[in-house]
């Protein structure tokens, strides 16, 4: 049961009917509910995203909406969801290194092509059809590591808060870019010159020596992919060794 947007009874949604109360044979889906707002929420951004307008989207009442969802919370559940349906899940090869790390390149993938998704992200929607079936499938490609089963999630979710924290910092940085008057390799000469003539005092030793010994980063900007791979490997790298 609701009142307005407020659900006066803990429900999970996957374990209610596709619509609440009788009648005729629903007009919407779950599906096209869920569609249209992640097609808003793409657009326009997660604040875009209202019952109000999702309703209006599918052709439909606003309060007749909450008999499909009864909470925006359940909505943002829906939207979690139906973007996990994007991951390629193929059969694990035996190398569980190398097929976490081709996951983790699919959910940074996804978050960029959703940016709002790294906000939804909670234990509370962590266990929708999708999500179920993205945990099945990690925990089969961990099988050959020696860990338990609880460790084995803990990782799962190290991977996923560490793919969720980069790609927050891609989309900030990407979104600084587009701000900017001027070209991303001007603000970056400007940047590296001043960098340049503060390392050249010497106030900096370990500094200098640690930015000498780096991968160099061009006025283009660093590499963003490479360097995911390299903080990924890192951290896989440190378990099971």
């Amino acid at each position: 049961m609701t009142t307005g947007d407020r659900a006066t009874e803990p429900a999970v949604i996957w374990a209610r009917p596709q619509r609440a109360g009788r009648g005729p044979r629903p007009a919407h889906s779950r599906d096209s509910i869920a569609a249209e707002a992640v097609r808003i929420a793409d657009a326009e951004g997660i604040e875009a995203v209202s019952m109000r307008r999702v309703a209006a989207g599918i052709g439909a009442g606003t309060m007749s909406l909450y008999n499909y969802v009864p909470r925006k919370e359940d909505l943002y559940e829906l939207m979690v969801d139906a973007v996990s349906a994007e991951y390629e899940l193929t059969p694990p090869t035996g190398d569980w290194r190398a097929d976490l790390l081709a996951l983790a390149r699919q959910t940074r993938q996804l978050m960029q092509r959703h940016p709002w998704l790294p906000r939804l992200l909670s234990p509370v929607h962590g266990f929708s059809p999708n999500a179920l079936r993205y945990l099945e499938h990690s925990l089969a490609c961990l099988a050959p590591l020696e860990a338990s089963d609880g460790e084995k999630l803990e990782l799962i979710a190290a991977i996923n808060g560490t793919v969720a924290t980069y790609v927050a910092g891609e989309l900030a940085l990407a979104e600084r870019s587009r701000q900017l008057p001027w070209s991303e390799a001007e603000e970056q000469g400007v940047r590296a010159a001043w960098l340049g003539s503060r390392l050249a005092t010497g106030e900096y030793p370990h500094l200098a020596a640690a930015l000498a010994s780096a991968t160099p980063v061009t006025t283009a900007g660093p590499d963003l992919t490479a360097a995911f791979d390299r903080s990924m490997a890192r951290l896989l790298t440190a378990w099971g060794s």
